[in-house]
């Protein structure tokens, strides 16, 4: 069916266009951010690689089924997504980008692929189109829940840095106006999923709202949590490197009674009086000059000596 020719319908469908192009241009401030940092920070592929997958199905769909508003609008939403998913890979870290590219080749190539191929070799007709329009429906809803995958990240820091408002605001007001389209237009397809799609938007908008005002809420950066984690590990891993330092005990004299008591001081850890150690030393020795004399013993008596007297001999 060509749509040009219900004025009301063409009207309504010219301005769903319109509020979908904004809902494509509204990730352009996140990959500007992307493209200044170089680096892709906490930000997802999920919902851009979702949304590259929808449009390539509702323009399939729309070339069975004629509609040329479909068709100008998914095509422009495949080359500008297609665009982000460039960025996106040339500034992700490897993990992300592995992943990225493995849900590119599944769903964008596989999944996609199989299905038109099937359609088309195997489904004639009306039914085709059915088909078509059914899984387009599908990944439309897709499209509305692939950006609360966030959500949790939203809750857990109290910020809306990484789930962009302007993308939400948008999907919602699109969603209305595809829903009318749709229901003049008697098309199901596209109008049941965009039901869901308004439910879903009000929601994240209500979320960006609550979470919005940083420091009221003690929001917490992403990178903040990641750099105090990293700080509380190093900090953790100096610690166990350096040997705690051992206790000291000072010892004291006490001159008590018996001067073999001494009182020990633990300066290490704050012990009490209550955990002094008593230590039994022997007292240091006296200096020399107060050591008592020793006892004198009587001399013996000297020796006497006698010399012989020489002898004189006569010659008779």
């Amino acid at each position: 069916m060509i749509t040009v020719q219900h004025p009301l319908v063409f009207a309504v469908g010219i301005l769903g266009n319109i509020l979908s192009f904004l809902v494509t241009l509204a990730p352009v401030p996140t990959f500007y951010r992307v493209y200044k940092k170089k680096s892709t920070e906490s930000f997802q592929s999920v919902p851009y690689v979702v949304a590259l997958l929808s449009a390539m199905l509702w323009l399939y769909y729309a070339l069975l089924s004629m509609d040329v508003l479909l068709l100008s609008i998914n095509a422009i939403a495949c080359v500008v997504e297609s665009v982000y998913l460039a960025i996106y890979l040339v500034y992700a870290p490897r993990d992300a980008m592995v992943s990225t590219m493995k849900l590119l080749c599944i769903m964008n190539m596989g999944l996609f692929g199989a299905m038109v191929a099937i359609l088309q070799f195997f489904v004639d007709g009306q039914r085709r189109v059915s088909i078509a329009g059914g899984v387009g429906a599908a990944f439309a809803l897709a499209v509305f829940v692939a950006p609360l995958a966030i959500i949790r990240q939203v809750i857990r820091t109290k910020s809306v840095e990484f789930m962009p408002f302007w993308l939400s605001f948008f999907l919602t007001i699109s969603a209305v106006a595809w829903f009318f389209y749709g229901l003049l237009l008697k098309d199901f397809f596209v109008a049941m999923p965009n039901v869901l799609g308004l439910l879903f938007g009000l929601a994240q908008m209500a979320l960006y709202f609550m979470y919005r005002n940083p420091k009221k809420n003690g929001a917490v950066s992403e990178m903040q949590v990641v750099a105090q984690a990293a700080a509380d590990a190093e900090k953790e891993h100096h610690q166990q490197q350096v040997p705690q330092p051992q206790a000291h005990v000072a010892v004291t004299l006490d001159n008590t009674a018996d001067g073999e008591v001494a009182t020990a001081d633990n300066d290490a850890d704050g012990a009490s009086k209550d955990d002094a150690v008593v230590v039994d030393i022997m007292p240091p020795p006296l200096p020399a000059e107060r050591a008592p004399p020793l006892p004198s013993l009587p001399l013996p008596p000297p020796a006497a000596v006698i010399i012989p007297q020489p002898r004189t001999v006569e010659v008779v």
